[in-house]
């Protein structure tokens, strides 16, 4: 089971020298990927009083292709990771551009953990419909996975017309891959078809202990759809605070038993700010190093 960090989104501040200097404290650590959450546009609650959203207009948020672009110049292993990205508010074969000159620039450290979102002020904002989200999801991972591997490609579906087009220069990974965000049980219908991975959030403790239940139903559903449930990554998130460093051995240990391939750790939302979070992972991985590899 690989270790890696959450970026602190919204709460690692804007100095790029902070952000620079995390990533490269992580690498150095031997931390094996970075993960970072996507949100375009926050709402202003003071116009909308029953806003019932976690992030709004208060809440920073570094786009993350921008963010990995930088910190690919500035690592040499680290594994990039979306998580999640959220693809239907995007226009797709500008995300298939964008993701496979990543991947050339990091040389193959990309992978997109998708999710459909749950924020119609963003969709209404970037003009994409909110309510035909899931279904959209499909057809873009059909075009995202033919353009990352076809120099040409002839495409007609219900939202997407390629006429004899493709992207060059077309990504390191062939295709990169697609790990499916979120919970539901259509969420784990459709990650168990056209996915490469599930990507759940697991911070309730009854989540937790329902996981290895929902890890081999899902795997026995990527067999049934005539899949390899061997190649099915499995990647959830733990959190940093509020545990000593028995719960993170514990975690880890939890985790990895459950059939759990990437686990990432989260230092947000325990009052930490800027270096505070570079603190926090160097204390994580001095602590329980051992126990993680």
């Amino acid at each position: 089971m690989e270790i890696g960090v959450t970026f602190p989104q919204t709460e690692i501040g804007s100095d790029p020298a902070v952000i620079r200097d995390y990533a490269q404290t992580a690498e150095s650590l031997g931390f094996q990927h970075l993960l970072a959450y996507d949100h375009v546009i926050g709402a202003d609650t003071s116009t909308r009083p029953d806003w019932g959203g976690r992030y709004t207009i208060e809440a920073a948020f570094h786009e993350p292709f921008v963010l990995f672009a930088y910190l690919g110049a500035l690592t040499t292993t680290l594994e990039f990771v979306t998580g999640i990205l959220i693809l239907p508010q995007r226009q797709t074969v500008l995300v298939a551009k964008q993701a496979a000159a990543l991947d050339v620039l990091t040389g193959g450290r990309l992978k997109l953990g998708i999710g459909i979102g749950w924020n119609e002020v963003e969709f209404e904002s970037l003009n994409e419909d909110f309510h035909n989200r899931g279904r959209r999801v499909e057809e873009q991972f059909q075009v995202l996975r033919r353009l990352w591997t076809e120099p040409v490609v002839d495409f007609e579906g219900k939202w997407h017309h390629i006429d004899r087009a493709g992207i060059n220069p077309m990504p390191v990974q062939q295709p990169i891959p697609l790990i499916m965000g979120g919970t539901n049980e259509k969420v784990l219908e459709r990650a168990a078809r056209i996915a490469d991975g599930w990507f759940p959030i697991l911070f309730r403790p009854e989540d937790i202990a329902a996981f290895p239940k929902r890890v081999a139903k899902l795997k026995d559903s990527v067999r049934a759809a005539g899949r390899n449930p061997d190649e099915f990554e499995i990647r959830v998130q733990t959190n940093y605070h509020n545990k000593t460093p028995d719960d993170w051995a514990k975690d880890i240990e939890t985790y990895r038993n459950a059939g759990v391939d990437y686990l990432c750790i989260n230092t947000m939302g325990g009052g930490l700010s800027g270096r505070e979070h570079i603190d926090a992972i160097t204390k994580y991985m001095q602590s329980v190093g051992q126990v993680a590899r």
